[in-house]
């Protein structure tokens, strides 16, 4: 048995392999209406591809918990019933193909309101269909970028309970994990790094006021979401930044407290929260940050970062580097890429029955 096509165990499930699909936004929801938010064929034949594909876990795209916590008007959501009902085709698909389905519960704090990325990815006005973005600290992402509003104390609070009334939609929806997104640059983030938290307050100033932020939110969703079921939190584990970021020392210490606290994986990626800065990519250049936080913690991680051949996949595996990856580019050029994976180490692929004349040697779902 390879070490990608052994099962994984999360509370009460198995993920039949550790090949799981990496959140990637779409940004190809309705921007307005009763639809606004809610996925919609798109998304259906995206997620539905993966789950046929074999990918063992499917995080859907960031998913966000209030209006105002959208990346751009084009993001999902989960603010409402009718985008419940919306995710539930999703997931029942997904689940009949033999994948376990999550999502990323998401706040995009100071870097909201922007266009597309294929539009340019500019900030955009409220005669342009945005709003005004949130933060720890009225610091703008990029000279380009607004102000972000401060958010007060009871303004934090209620963005507390909202990240929690999206995980109770979640499970309404029919998903079997929560993934909280603290990395990016995105609101979470944003708080942990005193790159963007220049708070001075108990929400500011020293590691532990920088994570009282995302630390309740986890507390939060995991006193909503069942037990049985798992957590995850996605870190950037730093800001790439030679002093005053987000550190990987600093993110080996909260994974000890996510853990603590109930959370069962960290998704660990890195960057997202400076304008500018260099990141030395290169194949599985994000590996090194995940195999850390394995090697000094009891905390369960994910590799992701230009992981794109199987070989290399496997040996990130078989090497204790991380104990699942997650793929991003590579699923959206080869949605089948598990399936590949298990004939190139000589596992067994699952297919669904329809395909089944393809794949003599499959096991079927």
């Amino acid at each position: 048995m390879s070490a990608l096509f052994e099962p994984f165990d999360l509370r009460s499930l198995t993920a039949a392999n550790r090949i799981w699909m990496a959140p990637m936004c779409q940004y190809s929801a309705a921007t307005e209406g009763p639809d606004q938010g809610a996925p919609n064929d798109w998304h259906f034949a995206h997620y539905a591809a993966r789950a046929v594909g074999g990918a063992g876990l499917i995080l859907t795209e960031a998913t966000s918990v209030s209006p105002e916590g959208r990346i751009s008007p084009a993001d999902l959501g989960i603010w409402n019933d009718h985008q419940v009902a919306a995710f539930s085709r999703i997931t029942r698909f997904a689940k009949e193909h033999g994948a376990l389905i999550g999502t990323q519960l998401a706040h995009a704090g100071r870097k909201a309101s922007t266009d597309r990325p294929w539009a340019g990815g500019g900030a955009l006005t409220a005669d342009s269909g945005g709003w005004q973005p949130l933060g720890p600290s009225p610091v703008p992402f990029s000279d380009a970028s607004p102000v972000p509003h401060e958010l007060a104390v009871p303004e934090i609070q209620q963005i507390v309970r909202q990240f929690a009334e999206a995980a109770q939609r979640a499970l309404a929806a029919g998903f079997q994990v929560v993934e909280l997104h603290g990395a990016h640059g995105y609101l979470i983030g944003e708080f942990l790094s005193p790159h963007s938290n220049h708070r001075t307050d108990s929400y500011g100033g020293g590691f532990q006021n920088r994570s009282r932020f995302a630390l309740e939110v986890v507390d939060a969703v995991r006193a909503v979401w069942p037990a049985e079921l798992p957590l995850f939190f996605r870190i950037s584990a730093t800001d790439w930044l030679p002093d005053g970021g987000w550190t990987p020392d600093e993110t080996v210490r909260l994974a000890k407290e996510l853990l603590a606290r109930g959370v069962d994986l960290l998704d660990v990626s890195t960057g997202g929260n400076a304008a500018g800065v260099r990141i030395p990519t290169g194949p599985g250049y994000q590996v090194p940050f995940a195999a850390r936080v394995k090697a000094e913690t009891d905390l369960p991680v994910a590799a992701v970062g230009e992981i794109t051949g199987t070989a290399q996949a496997e040996e990130v595996l078989a090497s204790g580097q991380a104990d699942a990856v997650l793929l991003g580019r590579e699923l959206l050029r080869r949605p089948d890429w598990p399936r590949q994976a298990a004939a190139e180490l000589g596992a067994v692929p699952s297919v669904p029955p329809q395909y089944a004349r393809a794949f003599p040697r499959a096991a079927k779902v």
